[in-house]
């Protein structure tokens, strides 16, 4: 089943889904990392794995998006409250917003310092001190955007699986 149902998610809905939460996870702890770096080859090695798979992140985003033309979300769950269903959609829109200024940021700040040589490694070539590019400043905060994001994200799957009981997280799984 690659499309959504009225009950569940298609496989490519999952698949998106749970490729692209791992992939952000692994941004949020190599961007953190990388922002502590005292290190500047140390910093580099990190870029040199934080930017491709924010590069795979953003094309993910990209596909989902346009899946969704393709695709039907299932309905809300039932007995959801109307303002859980609201908040759940503006999270969502959230994320969206978030991920594409988090890369429009990467990207600024690549641009506008004129790191690539230092991150992927051409001879001679000196990492620039990023805190000096406007674009690190939102970049940052969307880190911390995108935890928050995470947290509520989780903490209502969470709710809803071991709570209401509503086995709302079987939706976003492979059917079996």
């Amino acid at each position: 089943m690659l499309k959504s149902r009225a009950d569940r998610y298609g496989a490519v809905a999952v698949s998106i889904h749970w490729l692209s939460a791992i992939l952000i996870i692994a941004l949020l702890g190599s961007g953190f990392r990388a922002a502590n770096a005292g290190d500047a080859a140390a910093k580099a090695g990190i870029l040199r794995f934080h930017i491709p798979v924010a590069i795979v992140v953003l094309l993910l985003t990209a596909l989902r998006i346009a899946w969704w033309r393709f695709d039907r979300k299932p309905l809300p769950v039932q007995g959801s409250p109307r303002w859980q269903e609201r908040i759940a959609r503006w999270i969502h829109l959230a994320f969206y917003v978030v991920i594409l200024g988090m890369v429009a940021s990467g990207i600024g700040m690549m641009v506008l310092s004129g790191a690539a040589p230092a991150v992927f490694g051409a001879p001679g070539a000196i990492l620039p001190n990023f805190t000096q590019y406007p674009p690190r400043v939102p970049h940052g905060i969307g880190g911390f955007l995108i935890v928050g994001l995470l947290i509520l994200h989780a903490g209502a799957a969470l709710y809803h699986q071991f709570v209401r009981r509503d086995r709302l997280l079987r939706r976003m799984w492979y059917s079996g």
